[in-house]
This record gives structure tokens, sequence and C-alpha cells, in this order.
């Protein structure tokens, strides 16, 4: 990972500590932390592990994130997209960071539906791991890790061009549920399982495919 985004990383982790401490002493000792579908909240947690547990949650998932290139068998494959990867690890914090911020502005007054925080950032998500899915090369941790996948490079890229087309679509349908608040969970799971699972049917009979052609 260049210095760049190494820069940016140790940013928004730092930041995230930065929004839990400054807005700490106003948070009550009991913080809303779980909303249901209808965007109602259902859930509370002391303010201790309210506050802190996306930032220590990111801190150990940009450690593992930094770990895959280095530890995967494929690694020279990773460097083919790596730029794809930096970014996704990037807006993946961002993500992580709405959420937080969503949760912290809740507990201060300032109640924004997680339902729009959600479907948007669920939205840009997905649309973003279909960029880096249609990007990406042969390896054992980022994509669309199936039997069939990992043993073919062919119907690897097959899996991650169609693949990486329906994340964007899946994206975009999560983002329109921003208009139906009350479902916007369906918009959020239905297209992203759909294409989960079309995803591993299709490289199972591309695989078949190309191995009866042997």
């Amino acid at each position: 990972m260049n210095k760049k985004f190494n820069m940016i990383i140790l940013a928004l982790l730092f930041l995230s500590f930065a929004i839990t401490l400054y807005f700490y002493p106003q948070i009550p000792d009991k913080m809303a932390t779980h909303w249901n579908a209808k965007g109602e909240v259902n859930g509370y947690m002391q303010k201790f592990w309210g506050t802190f547990l996306i930032p220590l949650i990111l801190t150990g998932m940009v450690l593992l994130f930094v770990l895959i290139p280095i530890i995967d068998p494929l690694k020279e494959n990773i460097k083919k997209f790596r730029k794809y990867y930096n970014w996704f690890i990037v807006f993946f914090i961002l993500f992580m960071l709405s959420i937080h911020s969503q949760v912290i502005l809740w507990n201060i007054g300032i109640q924004i539906s997680p339902n729009v925080i959600f479907t948007i950032g669920f939205g840009l998500l997905f649309f973003y791991i279909g960029i880096l899915s249609e990007n990406s090369k042969r390896n054992w941790f980022i994509g669309i890790r199936t039997p069939w996948t990992l043993s073919s490079e062919k119907v690897w890229d097959k899996t991650h061009k169609i693949g990486g087309k329906l994340f964007k679509i899946a994206g975009i349908i999560a983002i329109i549920g921003i208009f139906f608040r009350n479902y916007a969970v369906f918009f959020i799971l239905v297209p992203a399982l759909s294409v989960v699972v079309y995803s591993v049917v299709y490289s199972y009979f591309e695989y078949r495919k190309e191995t009866n052609k042997e």
C-alpha cells in the first residue's frame, strides 16, 4: 500500500476515535445502538461499548485488509488490481464511519434515520464492489471465491465480469430504497443475496462448460 493510502486510512481511523472522544460526554450512559427494519430503536448498549465498538472493529478490519495482500498465495495477482483494492478499503471505512456518525448523532438528539444512511451507504458500497469485481484477478480472499472460480482463470474472469455488473445494479436498487424507508432492508438484502446466489451458480455452470470442452 502506498503512502497516500496509508495516510488516508490512518486519518480516517483517527477521525473515528476523534468523533467518539469529542461527543462522548454528551451521550447518555445507555445509548441506542440498534434499529428495526422500520428505523425504530430496539436495542441499547452501555456508553463505552456503544461509542467505541465501531472504531475498534474498524481498526481490526483495516489490519486484516492490510494483511490479505501479504499472506495470499496469489499475492502477485492482487498487485494487478491493488489500486481498486486500496480504494475499497477507503470506501469501507467511510461506510462504517457514516454508520458510526449516525449512531452518535442519534444519541445526542439529531435523529437521522438509519434507513437513510444504510440505503445510501450500502448502495454506494455495492456499486464499488461491482467495480472491484470487474477488475479483480484470481486470489484467495477478495472477490467471488467459489471452488470453480478458484480452479479456473477463465471462470474467475467471466464470473467477476457478470457479478460486477450485477453488484452495480444491486447498488442502484439499494439507493432507490431511500424512497421506501419501511422496506429499505429488502432493497438492500434481496438484490445483494440474489447477486451472490446467481454468481455462485453461474460459476459452476461456466466451469462445467469449460471442463466438458476438454
